[in-house]
């Protein structure tokens, strides 16, 4: 996923913590990290950095940090995600599940082949669950519906809300007079500057 720096569910995704290690001696550094009173940051100390500070110092060549995977992403948690998607508090999980998930790819290991299966069939799974929700909640509290979903999942959420509001209003005849599209009058313009030409 391209991140959006206008985005402010981007801008609060990229804060995410991550475990690390690092792989090198980091000097007159040592004030960053509050468990110890050294001056500089000594090389296999392990740290919690945001997820752009770890995609900054992360390199494939020049070992300066290394990535270890959150628990949610983990063998255990892949496990727990094949077996039924739809039981867990992914929001409690941490609210960008899918989006870290994804951002966790850039980074090399082993298990990643097998992360990017549980993302999406972890989304496959609750997919037909959020949208079915959001299309029998007419005029309902949904707050304990939402309450489990990731940012992604809320979003879904929304729009099927939407529709089904706009449908609902549409069948009431509330619906407002269909206009043409910009696309269509553009079209007839163009023709028209075609056959005068």
């Amino acid at each position: 996923m391209e991140e959006n720096f206008l985005s402010l569910d981007d801008i609060l995704l990229s804060h995410e913590r991550l475990p690390s290690r690092t792989e090198c001696l980091f000097p007159r550094l040592g004030y960053l990290e509050k468990s110890t009173d050294s001056q500089d940051i000594q090389e296999g100390t392990k740290m919690e950095l945001p997820l752009w500070l770890a995609k900054g110092l992360y390199e494939r060549k020049r070992r300066v940090v290394s990535i270890e995977l959150p628990k949610v992403y983990r063998e255990g948690w892949r496990t727990v995600f094949n077996a039924d998607p739809t039981v867990v508090d992914l929001h409690k999980m941490g609210p960008y599940y899918y989006g870290l998930g994804s951002q966790m790819l850039h980074f090399d290991s082993p298990e990643n082949p097998e992360i990017a299966q549980a993302l999406l069939q972890t989304f496959i799974g609750r997919f037909r669950r959020t949208m079915d929700s959001s299309q029998n909640a007419y005029n309902e509290d949904t707050s304990a519906l939402v309450d489990r979903l990731d940012s992604l999942e809320r979003e879904l959420f929304k729009m099927g809300q939407r529709g089904l509001n706009s449908f609902q209003g549409w069948e009431k005849g509330k619906a407002s007079h269909l206009t043409a599209s910009a696309l269509v009058l553009n079209y007839r313009k163009r023709k028209m500057t075609d056959l005068q030409a």
